[in-house]
């Protein structure tokens, strides 16, 4: 399996050759994986991924928590498809400081970006989120709580795109313009394969 990759980040990759099962990555002021009409397309977060064949993708899970303090403060699950033209499609899911709280958040962007949210149960700053490809080859949302996984969202056309390789991956975004860093802490990244 091919190795992580940074992208937007001046940042070396945790632990080098292998990532250690708990790792941070820090979001500076300004940044955001976001499209919205008109006009709006923003991609500029820092992406930690490891580059893999769409059609072999199988899961992706993380453990994740952090400080959020500023409205859009996020962080969380991507998949990323670059198209021949240069643009992207992507999926993000993970928690969004939105409404004065955490919420879990799941964004699909297809030709713009829409955007769901539900409050985190805990009513905290963690999660277990799990994206999995599933029979009929739609992409579901989970979260997952010890050994019970709730469905949060269906994505249906992701696996229909005709791109090679993708990128599966963790990310975090501080859209505000104040407030420094945002650190968002990660554990237990796996990426299954088939």
């Amino acid at each position: 399996m091919s190795h992580f990759i940074f992208v937007n980040s001046k940042e070396d990759v945790p632990g080098g050759e292998i990532l250690p099962a708990e790792f941070s990555i820090k979001a500076h002021p300004s940044t955001d994986i976001w499209s919205k009409p008109p006009d709006t397309q923003s991609f500029t977060a820092p992406i930690l991924y490891q580059p893999v064949p769409l059609q072999s993708f199988k899961r992706v899970r993380v453990a994740f928590n952090a400080q959020w303090k500023h409205k859009y403060d996020q962080g969380g699950l991507v998949i990323v498809l670059h198209k021949k033209d240069g643009s992207h499609k992507w999926v993000k899911a993970g928690i969004e400081l939105t409404h004065g709280k955490p919420h879990l958040s799941a964004v699909a962007k297809d030709n713009w970006a829409d955007w769901s949210l539900l409050p985190v149960p805990s009513g905290g700053g963690a999660a277990t989120l799990e994206m999995v490809r599933e029979a009929d080859d739609s992409l579901w949302i989970y979260l997952v709580e010890g050994v019970q996984k709730s469905p949060i969202r269906e994505v249906t056309w992701i696996f229909q795109e005709n791109v090679q390789e993708c990128w599966v991956g963790v990310y975090a975004a501080r859209p505000a313009t104040e407030g420094g860093e945002l650190k968002v802490n990660f554990g237990h990244l796996i990426i299954d394969l088939k």
